[in-house]
């Protein structure tokens, strides 16, 4: 970890300091008694195409999938199934007769389910009118005020998911927060899944990079969750493409693996238009339903019905340097678009999240991951990956862009309810009350209302100036390193029987006393 989470706060000065950082630990506090296991949009989706235009996406996805194909490799089992669900298998190369993919998808894949949790409470729903806001993924550096850019570890990743789990507007537990290089590549993904399992009671992510690594994670979730999955989709886990065109075989045993025991696949092309999709929009866009289409009808025909996510990530290029950019309009575009081809196919949609290229949680990381996280909110994401920690377009995850981020997505729980139209919300009684020319802070309505009519934010300082430099004049980045050492310090982790434990790290220590060392 970056710092020891129980150093003590460095005290403010004045006896104001005080009182404000007991108001904040206060509604802290409130905010967890408060939790909602995922947000449930009053808002329609934002449309950025017509009918017609989503229509000739489509037509083109298929012209790629019928004409192009995929490659599938190093996967006989896939080409098998393929083959004999109708498709045209030349060696590796797939294609597909137009629209075979689509009702392979539509007709099995489910719209809505649910991942379940450990603590039943905490289950969340993937599909229709539900957002799962999910931390940072796949980061191999962490970075803190305090120790700056290093190599991530198995202590950073256990407090990633500590601080995840604390955190209300955060609701699941996600999968790789970080890449804890301290331990070899081969044997990482038990501790992973382990720190999610005892840290933790969210919903979590199973690990992808094999096939018998995600068997790992559906042993261990077994375990968990009693001896007896009971088909129970417990695990939400990232398949990526190889873009452009081809699922590899890696990736395939993981999905296989996973959809088998009914697990659920985010089936997610990753795409740097320019160079793994045409630059513009509608090319990426068509590009990515061809491949999302492909790797989902390979999950349906492994077993009819498992759960599965259409994913996009899609990013911009400076075209001057070659890499990545976040924050710009071209990628919410694709984010838009794609969105509304997830709901006419009728899957469940991951995209989205708080995205920057900036090497610090400052300016430029703010106005890029909102630049991210709007189009995400309007456009009717169910599943956000990257929703908080991620710094440098994702080679760094910020202990401090961390709590930042999870304070901007608590913002956005309140915007998605949309305008109160109650008699509460239209407020006519107090306006009567009130008359014209005077002030409603003592009205009735005010009184009831004051302490939940609008967001508080747990980072942000609405002081004086002058009250701002008696407290330190700390900047965001120097409060949200104060939280999340204070909340690290409070920690308490949510229960686990005691033999379910043993079980777990029981079978932990077996599978990685079977097995050397390895680096792949």
């Amino acid at each position: 970890m970056s710092a020891d989470p129980t150093d003590t706060p460095t005290p403010t000065r004045g006896r104001r300091g005080g009182g404000r950082e007991a108001r904040r630990a206060g509604r802290a506090a409130r905010a967890a008694a408060a939790h909602t296991p995922y947000l449930t949009r009053t808002l329609r989706p934002y449309e950025v195409l017509s009918e017609e235009g989503l229509e000739l996406i489509e037509h083109n996805a298929d012209t790629i999938l019928e004409e192009v194909g995929i490659e599938f490799r190093d996967h006989p089992e896939a080409l098998r199934l393929l083959a004999d669900a109708g498709a045209d298998v030349d060696g590796s190369r797939v294609r597909f007769p137009r629209g075979m993919c689509r009702r392979i998808v539509s007709e099995n894949a489910p719209a809505i389910y649910t991942q379940h949790a450990r603590n039943t409470a905490r289950s969340v729903q993937i599909g229709g009118d539900a957002t799962v806001f999910v931390p940072n993924y796949g980061s191999p550096f962490v970075t803190d005020l305090d120790r700056g850019r290093r190599y991530a570890t198995l202590e950073d990743f256990q407090n990633l998911v500590k601080l995840a789990y604390l955190a209300p507007s955060l609701h699941h537990s996600g999968g790789t927060v970080c890449e804890p290089v301290d331990v070899p590549v081969n044997k990482r993904h038990l501790d992973m899944v382990y720190a999610h399992l005892r840290y933790s009671d969210k919903p979590f992510m199973g690990s992808v990079t094999a096939g018998e690594r995600a068997a790992d994670s559906v042993e261990l979730a077994r375990i968990a969750f009693g001896g007896d999955l009971q088909d129970r989709t417990v695990m939400t886990s990232l398949i990526n493409a190889s873009s452009p065109l081809v699922w590899d075989a890696s990736m395939l045993d993981a999905a296989q693996v996973y959809a088998e025991h009914n697990q659920a696949s985010i089936i997610t092309p990753f795409i740097l238009a320019g160079a793994m999709a045409p630059v513009t929009a509608a090319g990426v866009a068509a590009q990515t339903l061809a491949e999302a289409l492909a790797g989902m009808t390979f999950v349906q025909l492994v077993r009819p019905g498992a759960p599965v996510v259409f994913g996009s990530f899609a990013s911009s290029m400076s075209m001057q340097t070659g890499a990545p950019t976040f924050g710009t309009p071209e990628p919410a575009l694709v984010l838009y678009t794609v969105a509304a081809l997830a709901r006419r196919l009728g899957v469940p949609f991951r995209s989205g999240g708080s995205l920057t290229a900036s090497k610090a949680p400052d300016a430029q990381a703010a106005y890029e991951s909102a630049n991210t996280l709007m189009p995400t909110v309007l456009g009717g994401v169910n599943f956000v990956l990257h929703a908080a920690g991620w710094l440098e377009g994702g080679l760094a995850l910020s202990f401090e862009k961390f709590v930042m981020d999870a304070d901007q997505l608590g913002m956005m729980e309140v915007f998605v309810k949309g305008v109160d139209l109650s008699e509460n919300g239209q407020a006519l009684d107090a306006i009567r009350e009130t008359g014209p020319g005077q002030h409603f802070l003592g009205t009735a309505h005010t009184l009831a209302n004051f302490e939940s009519a609008f967001y508080r934010s747990n980072v942000a300082d609405n002081a004086s100036f002058e009250q701002w430099e008696e407290e330190g004049s700390l900047t965001a980045a120097q409060r949200a390193n104060k939280l999340w050492k204070q909340q690290l310090a409070e920690y308490e982790p949510p229960p686990i029987d005691d033999a379910i434990d043993e079980e777990l790290c029981a079978y932990i220590d077996q599978r990685k006393s079977e097995m050397p060392d390895g680096i792949g």
